[in-house]
């Protein structure tokens, strides 16, 4: 364990040469989907294989496909990106027990701060696939969703596949935490539920193109207006 109280200093700079390596590696992959899911879902797996599938697909969309790096869900997002000759991207993170990065990346980061990764994940990415998964998948489902929420960055998909895992959250959401108030009904809108992958392909694509439109007309009426 790092012993912070002697060590703030040095370790703003590891923060900040972890920020430069990563906007360095990232800055040119284009558009990109970032895969969520658990590091223990087995290969050959209904979920593993789904991931896989659903990869190959974005990769030749035109996507990049960004993964934490690790085995399970995340191997199966590198390998179908790869496997579609497309930019495949891993983030892994150093954890106590050490998380060794899968072998299908062409793009390969290491980072000792989650909170610099998770930086990485949603900076370039114009939509979000979450796969089941554990604490982490839900840290970092529930981070998106609330920076969307809060408007600190631009609303994006968020497509959960797999209803019949994410049921008794939504249930929860809207049986529970909705009526108390503490979401509106709005905020259920921002992710979908889907267990077809071409609707998960599909969502990610009209979101993107509507996105790319919007800055197209945005440009349109600057130039119009002389700005």
């Amino acid at each position: 364990m790092e012993d912070l109280a002697k060590s703030e200093t040095w370790r703003v700079f590891r923060i900040m040469a972890e920020l430069v390596e990563g906007f360095e590696a990232l800055s040119n992959i284009g558009p990109a989907v970032t895969i969520f899911g658990s590091a223990r879902i087995k290969p050959d797996t209904d979920y593993y294989n789904k991931c896989l599938h659903l990869s190959e697909m974005l990769a030749k969309d035109g996507f990049a496909i960004i993964s934490g790096g690790g085995r399970g869900i995340m191997e199966a997002a590198n390998k179908g990106a790869q496997n579609a000759n497309g930019i495949s991207v891993g983030l892994n993170i150093e954890l106590p027990l050490e998380q060794l990065p899968n072998q299908f990346q062409n793009i390969n980061l290491d980072f000792r701060y989650f909170f610099v990764r998770k930086l990485m994940f949603v900076k370039y990415a114009v939509g979000y696939v979450i796969f089941p998964g554990g604490f982490g998948t839900m840290d970092e489902l529930f981070e998106a969703l609330t920076l969307i929420q809060t408007k600190k960055i631009r609303s994006f998909p968020v497509v959960l596949v797999g209803s019949e895992y994410w049921k008794g959250m939504v249930d929860w959401l809207k049986t529970t935490a909705l009526p108390m108030g503490n979401i509106n009904a709005q905020d259920i809108d921002l992710f979908h539920v889907v267990d077809d992958l071409e609707e998960a392909r599909a969502i990610i694509n009209k979101r993107y193109k509507n996105r790319v439109s919007g800055v197209h007309m945005d440009r349109r009426n600057k130039e119009r207006r002389g700005v």
